[in-house]
């Protein structure tokens, strides 16, 4: 199945036919990626990602192979040439072996509907933990191993645990746990951390909500009234059920934190069609 989400994609600064795009480019050898929610053709918290690209480059040790200028360039072009009202685009800078490739393209995004965020989701606990947290890096095996358990146990988003018994993150995005009126997250340096999370801590500090940067045993999740997550796709969202344990989705906290980070959100998009 393509990959690419679109009618055209950037190929090494080049515009090209989505027919010819080849997955191969991306999962062949090493991948340091990101993903960016694009709003009425505008990347949201830009910048926000192209530092994140550049340190997940730095932790591996490897080379930018483009520019942020000229992703810039690159992310305007094609949004110019394949208008999307709401999409994800991935920005992938391929390393395999001699060759390298930076690629630019729509990817078909999954977004809750307005009964998720109402009722929540189901999520599982899942027993792994990523090698290097701090970057963000294809890990082939090991999407398809919690995609497999996924469908399996008809879950939405799978919270890793590690050998400690800790849970760190979503496969596909940070976690938040509520007990009366604090949250808790799992600290930085244990994660990936999201950009979406990044902004929600922001928001936190901003109105004088308590949070605490410890990570909750995966055997002590009932001590907890709700828990959600966050992440480019389903931006804050509620579990209403993670294994067989239940939590409370009708929090306006929850509803309150989605609500400031659109604000936040459409700010930076904002910011970058001035600049």
């Amino acid at each position: 199945m393509n990959e690419c989400f679109g009618k055209k994609f950037i190929l090494n600064g080049k515009l090209e036919n989505a027919h010819s795009f080849d997955n191969s480019t991306v999962y062949e050898g090493d991948s340091v990626y990101e993903v960016i929610r694009v709003t009425r053709n505008n990347p949201v918290f830009f910048h926000d990602h192209m530092e994140r690209l550049e340190s997940s480059v730095r932790i591996q040790k490897k080379q930018m192979i483009a520019d942020i200028t000229a992703i810039k360039k690159d992310i305007i072009r094609l949004t110019k040439s394949d208008r999307k009202k709401e999409v994800n685009l991935k920005i992938v800078f391929n390393y395999n072996k001699n060759s390298f490739n930076y690629l630019i393209y729509y990817i078909e995004p999954i977004y809750p509907s307005e009964k998720q965020y109402r009722e929540g989701v189901r999520g599982i606990l899942f027993y792994a933990e990523r090698k290097d947290p701090g970057s963000k890096v294809i890990n082939h095996k090991l999407r398809s191993s919690i995609f497999h358990k996924l469908i399996l146990e008809g879950g939405y988003e799978a919270l890793l645990v590690n050998e400690k018994g800790q849970i760190t993150e979503g496969s596909r995005s940070n976690i938040f746990f509520l007990r009366k009126d604090t949250l808790y997250t799992a600290p930085d340096n244990l994660i990936l951390c999201g950009i979406t999370r990044k902004h929600i801590l922001d928001i936190c500090a901003e109105n004088s909500i308590r949070v605490k940067l410890i990570c909750v045993k995966a055997d002590r999740i009932t001590d907890y009234e709700s828990v959600f997550m966050t992440g480019t796709s389903p931006v804050v969202l509620p579990f209403s059920q993670i294994d067989e344990n239940l939590f409370n989705v009708s929090i306006p906290l929850i509803e309150e934190l989605r609500r400031l980070y659109i604000i936040k959100a459409e700010e930076s998009i904002n910011r970058f069609r001035s600049e």
